[in-house]
């Protein structure tokens, strides 16, 4: 395009030379003058447009004119002002809340996401961003978040004092009855069964001298004493037995609590308790298992959380699609999480504009602009030798005419 606004430029040059050349020998036409101040009016408006679109880059023919070179002069300006151009007319709070109401999101989400095949296909992308999630995630580094965060967590408090309270709550609730019922029926049901265990005891620990007949008769006495009194204390909610049961589980929740004998048992216990390999190893236990069965599950299509998470992805969408209040509830939240976000983070949203734009090289800024709209920026210096040219006729006409 250049080099057609230069053939413009050349043309209207030679045929001023041309008319000129003619004038001069003194034979030529009257015409011949329309044409010379037409070619010539044609030159001046293709040099003064010329300037005009290469001052916008560079300083003509490389001469430091003033105010010339302007997009490398104000490059930094350009970007500040195109990026406040964008803040203002497409980062403002009251043009998202127009766009984003006009676009009714909830409900064209709803619709969509009520597809099954739509479903399907969020959970296998929710899926596969499962499995990169995990892939990305090292196992020493989980293992070790899990230990700290919950079996170090476990292990450093005292164990006596919070069990003491929340048994005494529990106590305090009647929750002990039902504990203390299943212990009964289950004494009840053994005791039952017991004859020939009683019989036993009684021959391997009574006298040598005593008859076998006796020590039969004292073993029937005691698994009917032993059946009868397990009776009682299952049928009877009040038997002294479970009150006393009762007293000492108060009691020992008290201890647990106040005791230091026994906040000193309890801590042995814990200790003990967390030396055990399965206590130590149980984050590593636990996230292995835990990421062989997420690995597992968003790998089969069938899987069932695969299924779980289309189907409720289908409910979320019937729910927005159905549901009228629902739907305005989700369009205002978007609007006022993309107001609070073009609010807060606008300015910085468009700061990337302008400290690209800043970043630029001068001469590159400018060549990239200058490419980007050249071929309209040489139809400007055509068009300038045109219109300068039909000027400068109708100019030349009106002055033969007058004078």
């Amino acid at each position: 395009m250049k080099v057609v606004a230069l053939g413009f430029l050349l043309g209207a040059t030679v045929i001023f030379l041309a008319c000129t050349w003619a004038q001069s020998r003194g034979d030529a036409a009257p015409w011949v003058g329309y044409v010379r101040a037409a070619a010539e009016a044609g030159m001046i408006g293709a040099l003064a447009d010329w300037f005009a679109v290469t001052a916008l880059f560079k300083h003509p023919l490389g001469i430091p004119i003033p105010h010339t070179a302007i997009i490398k002069r104000k490059k930094a300006q350009l970007g500040e002002g195109l990026g406040a151009f964008v803040r203002e007319n497409f980062m403002s709070a009251e043009v998202v809340e127009t766009k984003l109401s006009d676009a009714q999101v909830a409900g064209r989400l709803g619709k969509w996401l009520s597809e099954p095949s739509h479903a399907e296909r969020v959970a296998a992308e929710a899926s596969t961003a499962l499995r990169v999630l995990v892939e990305m995630l090292r196992d020493e580094d989980v293992q070790q978040v899990l230990d700290r965060m919950i079996v170090k967590r476990i292990a450093e408090p005292q164990w006596g004092p919070p069990i003491g309270r929340v048994l005494n709550s529990l106590l305090v609730e009647g929750r002990q009855e039902a504990l203390i019922q299943l212990l009964a029926d289950r004494a009840f049901q053994w005791s039952l069964n017991a004859g020939d265990t009683i019989e036993r005891v009684i021959e391997r620990d009574s006298p040598s001298w005593s008859p076998r007949w006796v020590d039969s008769l004292i073993g029937d006495r005691i698994h009917r004493e032993l059946v009868d009194f397990t009776d009682k204390v299952r049928r009877n909610p009040d038997h002294e037995l479970r009150r006393s049961a009762t007293k000492f589980l108060f009691e020992f929740a008290d201890d647990l609590q106040n005791d230091e004998v026994t906040v000193a048992r309890a801590e042995r216990v814990k200790e003990q308790v967390m030396a055990r390999d399965e206590v130590a190893r149980a984050a590593e236990t636990a996230w292995t298992a835990a990421k062989r069965i997420l690995m597992e599950s968003v790998d089969d299509p069938s899987s069932t959380l695969r299924a779980r998470i289309a189907d409720s992805v289908v409910n979320i969408g019937e729910s927005l699609r159905d549901d009228a209040d629902l739907r305005d509830k989700v369009d205002k939240w978007i609007v006022r999480a993309a107001q609070h976000l073009v609010t807060q983070y606008g300015t910085e949203i468009t700061a990337i504009i302008t400290e690209t734009i800043e970043r630029w090289d001068a001469d590159e800024a400018s060549r990239r602009i200058e490419l980007h709209v050249g071929r309209d920026l040489q139809f400007i210096r055509i068009n300038g030798t045109v219109v300068g040219s039909l000027a400068g006729l109708v100019i030349y006409t009106v002055a033969q005419l007058l004078f």
